[in-house]
């Protein structure tokens, strides 16, 4: 590792979603997943800042025919029948690595099945495959905000320890089948989301519950204790793969220092770190005693999940992270939101579009953080900005906004190494348009390539390279010297 700079061999890239990205959700075999009955709402319709959540009625209702609603996240922007054009289009800007994930509906239909759908396993070699070719590395999550509809319908999703037996199965399966050509795996796309929306992290209904909390945190156990077991498996299966972790990483810092607003940001940030201190550290910390206790959460373990836990750590922590936050012990209507995450504004910090904070000096206290806290190596698996993009006339889009968000958090990750942050890679999130994660909006834009699809599914999926596309291909070019 270097301290003047990123290491040679730092990993530049891009993220992706299957749910948001791959499209062909009746294809192939594929099953139908929590993320497919997740419908489209207009903002003018939202009463909150994102539509996420869906209720066993609904999904009656979906499933019976009776909705009138689009499902956007179904389609995507259709990598499914183009990865070999978006892969290509990677490889012309330098990408060292490609974040997607796996859709476990696609491999396992009902997520219970005890034989994998050949025609979707075939699908991802393929993908893995034009990776390869063009010396692009898979960083592959295995579940990412989906989980197969029949393990929600017939377990209510991870709340059921049997999940964990159905999701080792998985894992093996993938694990065996791409062994030679992935080596980089993360299990739970931000797996503390499990707690702000059960639905979307766990496969959890929680309508009928009278404490949605105790389900939160039970599927949270069962993640863990499936994610110290998928390790112990990957590494038994290729003893070079790596295994992470991942976490939506929202800092929080006290609005003031009046010390009520300090120690409510060190809750805030205790409750989230929470979940990579179980990975990293493999054990429940203390100080989430007390926060069980008040919320009346009793976690069921069984006999040696403690021990599992504490054998079978990860090899490195992934994250993401878009901005900071401040917590007040005062009542305030001046709030700001994002990313499921929300908190008092900050009146040093610029918005997005979007109103999410921009603090790019908070990604590099961020790493310091996580890396004395933890002293593993950190991954950025998610960073970048949601904004409305223009086609011009002559057809070039003029991103020079995101290119300003983007420099300014690449900056401040270099000073990070510097300051010994040990730092694996950067993957920008939604490097190719894709269906937004929080309220399934077309428009609202993460990457360096433009896709033709307006809210509704209008568009012909060409693909245009923006202005950011030129940038980050000298960025990665100059293995982040040339920001320019």
């Amino acid at each position: 590792m270097s301290t003047n700079g990123f290491r040679k061999d730092f990993l530049w890239g891009g993220a992706t979603a299957a749910n948001q990205y791959e499209g062909a959700y009746n294809e192939g075999g594929k099953g139908l997943s929590t993320a497919d009955m997740v419908k489209f709402v207009p903002k003018e319709e939202r009463t909150g800042g994102h539509a996420l959540d869906v209720t066993k009625e609904e999904i009656k209702e979906i499933l019976e025919g009776k909705s009138t609603a689009t499902f956007p996240k179904r389609f995507g922007t259709d990598f499914y029948h183009r990865y070999e054009e978006d892969i290509a289009l990677l490889a012309e800007m330098g990408f060292k690595v490609f974040r997607i994930s796996i859709n476990w509906a696609r491999i396992f239909p009902n997520g219970d099945d005890t034989e994998p759908n050949e025609e979707g396993l075939a699908f991802y070699d393929k993908v893995f495959d034009e990776c390869v070719k063009y010396g692009i590395e898979p960083l592959v999550t295995l579940s990412h905000y989906e989980t197969p509809l029949g393990l929600t319908l017939n377990y209510n999703g991870w709340t059921d320890r049997r999940v964990i037996d159905f999701f080792l199965n998985y894992a093996e399966t993938v694990f065996k089948r791409y062994k030679d050509k992935v080596k980089y795996w993360l299990t739970f796309n931000e797996i503390n989301v499990v707690t702000m929306s059960p639905y979307t992290g766990a496969g959890v209904l929680t309508e009928d519950a009278e404490n949605p909390l105790q389900l939160s945190y039970q599927a949270a156990h069962h993640q863990f204790v499936a994610s110290a077991l998928t390790t112990k498996l990957a590494h038994e299966i290729n003893p070079e793969f790596q295994i992470g972790c991942m976490l939506a990483r929202s800092t929080f810092y006290p609005e003031t220092n009046n010390p009520e607003d300090v120690l409510l940001a060190q809750h805030e940030n205790q409750l989230n770190l929470f979940f990579t201190d179980v990975h990293a550290r493999g054990e429940y910390p203390s100080y989430m005693n007390r926060y069980f206790e008040e919320k009346d959460i009793h976690i069921q373990k069984e006999r040696g999940d403690d021990e599992i836990l504490k054998a079978y750590t990860v090899d490195f922590i992934s994250f993401s992270y878009y901005m900071s936050l401040s917590a007040s012990s005062k009542e305030s209507d001046d709030s700001v939101g994002g990313n499921l995450f929300g908190g008092v504004k900050n009146t040093y910090l610029e918005t997005s579009d979007w109103g999410w904070q921009i603090d790019p000096v908070g990604l590099r206290y961020t790493l310091n953080d996580m890396y004395s806290r933890y002293q593993k190596p950190l991954f950025i698996v998610e960073n970048g900005l949601g904004a409305y993009d223009k086609v011009e006339e002559d057809g070039s889009i003029h991103d020079d906004y995101r290119i300003d968000y983007l420099r300014k958090h690449i900056e401040q990750m270099k000073e990070a190494v510097k300051d010994g942050v040990d730092l694996l890679g950067y993957t920008s999130w939604g490097c190719i348009d894709l269906v937004s994660a929080s309220t399934s909006e077309m428009s609202k834009r993460y990457g360096f390539v433009y896709v033709d699809q307006d809210d509704f599914g209008n568009g012909s999926l060409d693909r245009s390279r923006k202005d950011s596309f030129y940038w980050y291909k000298k960025v990665i070019e100059s293995n982040g010297e040339n920001l320019g």
